[in-house]
């Protein structure tokens, strides 16, 4: 909740010819017999595209549910949060915290593309450098978007307290780009500690994540938990490692729902006698613990759902719902916030097309605004498509350029996580990113291209 993306995760050769969350259409340039392109799905497994694609879908659910944008007696625009209010909000966060869920299907779909790289003679500043790219160049209009609306709105005399209300969530899925540069400059070394000891390298994570809860709990030291936005994440991935090397699908389904429950049953001594809180959502920013042991009941179901949802992706519904989303995942990710705050703004000029938030007739339009706001997302992912768009590349930059430019997409987006979006992190984003854009978007060189064609 609160994502989730991009993954972004799968290998370039994948993204050009198969229904990936991060996919493009089909780059084969062979003559077809058919009308349409066809797709190479063969060794692939598509289990993990519908649930990359299901968790940024769900995460446009929360928040269209936790937005409320009305009007008080008086005529002042208010903003409430209708679905935290609800009695029953904490446990279904339990289910519903899916980020745990997104890195691990990210973990498995990292060192699958790793190893293939490697095999391929590849080297880690390529694989960072194509990272980095699937994070830093979609979340770059979005920066220049809010340079121009926020120094706008200032230009024009907007209330700064109200304006820090919608930016501050508004500019809230930021944290995943942070959080996600992060874990995956990492792959390279996790998957060789995952190579060497698999167990030792998950345990060493886990117990340097409790350390770090342990020491920001102790202290009341908030500042300590930020530490967690490297070990609990890394944790995550790499319990998918352990997915992508079958530990998950060499249990039994009875095992499997042990591990679930266990898991699960270990969240009500955590947060009813523990320092952490029922409500999942408030344990992801810093990540906590809790979130840990979700990731591993979350491996667990999704292993026992994986025939049932391997079935449904050998649909030619589920695979074109899966590719159509799954190209614009980054778009429909970083603008759904900005776009259901918009579109909820324009609502409050049409008589009565916005009910009190929190009401009977409020709850059962959200369905209907939901299909508005996903069409708004495909119209708006259109122009938006090249920073989606894979693209070949030049000769790789040295390492330490790389690893720098992680460095500069990482730091705007952990700005606005730990100081929320304004108008000096907005530019700082823009500037950022267009100096990543400029160092590693490099295009190989015309001859290249045609030799590779021919």
């Amino acid at each position: 909740m609160g994502l989730a993306y991009s993954d972004t995760v799968t290998d370039d050769d994948h993204r050009a010819r198969t229904v990936a969350s991060d996919a493009a259409p089909s780059t084969n340039t062979a003559p077809s017999t058919s009308a349409a392109p066809s797709r190479d799905l063969s060794g692939r497994d598509l289990t993990i595209d519908f649930v990359r694609v299901f968790c940024v879908l769900l995460v446009v659910v929360i928040h269209l549910l936790e937005v409320g944008i009305g009007k008080s007696a008086s005529g002042a625009i208010t903003v409430t949060r209708p679905l935290e209010q609800q009695p029953w909000f904490n446990g279904v966060t339990w289910a519903g915290q899916i980020m745990p869920l997104f890195f691990v299907v990210g973990g498995f779909a990292s060192l699958t593309a790793w190893r293939r790289l490697k095999a391929r003679g590849g080297d880690a500043a390529g694989f960072v450098r194509t990272r980095v790219l699937r994070l830093a160049l979609p979340a770059l209009p979005l920066f220049v978007f809010y340079v121009i609306v926020i120094g706008g709105a200032l230009l024009f005399g907007a209330d700064p307290a109200f304006l820090q209300t919608i930016t501050t969530g508004a500019g809230s899925p930021l944290w995943f780009v942070a959080a996600y540069t992060l874990v995956q400059a990492m792959v390279p070394v996790m998957a060789r500690l995952h190579e060497r000891a698999p167990k030792l390298t998950l345990v060493a994570l886990l117990a340097i994540a409790i350390l770090v809860d342990v020491v920001r709990y102790s202290t009341n030291q908030g500042n300590w938990g930020l530490a967690n936005l490297a070990f609990i994440w890394l944790f995550c991935q790499q319990v998918g490692f352990w997915y992508a090397d079958g530990w998950f699908a060499r249990r039994a389904w009875w095992q499997l729902v042990l591990i679930a429950a266990a898991c699960y049953a270990l969240l009500e001594p955590l947060t009813a006698i523990g320092p952490y809180s029922p409500n999942l959502l408030v344990d992801l920013n810093p990540p906590c613990l809790p979130l840990a042991v979700v990731a591993v009941a979350q491996a667990s179901v999704l292993q026992l759902l994986k025939p049932a949802l391997a079935r449904l992706m050998q649909t030619r519904g589920a695979q074109g719902l899966v590719f159509i989303a799954g190209t614009r995942l980054m778009t429909i990710y970083l603008w759904h916030l900005p776009l259901i705050i918009a579109l909820s703004g324009l609502a409050l000029v049409i008589p009565g097309a916005t009910p009190e938030p929190g009401t009977a007739a409020w709850w059962w339009t959200r369905p209907i605004f939901y299909v508005i706001v996903l069409a708004g997302l495909y119209g708006i992912s259109f122009p938006l498509r090249w920073f989606e768009r894979p693209r070949p590349l030049g000769p790789t930059p040295r390492s330490a350029v790389v690893f720098a430019c992680a460095l500069l997409t990482f730091i705007p987006a952990f700005a606005v996580l730990e100081w929320f979006l304004d108008f000096e992190y907005a530019v700082l984003g823009a500037v950022c990113l267009t100096i990543v854009a400029l160092v590693l978007n490099r295009s190989p060189a015309r001859k290249n291209i045609a030799m590779s064609v021919e």
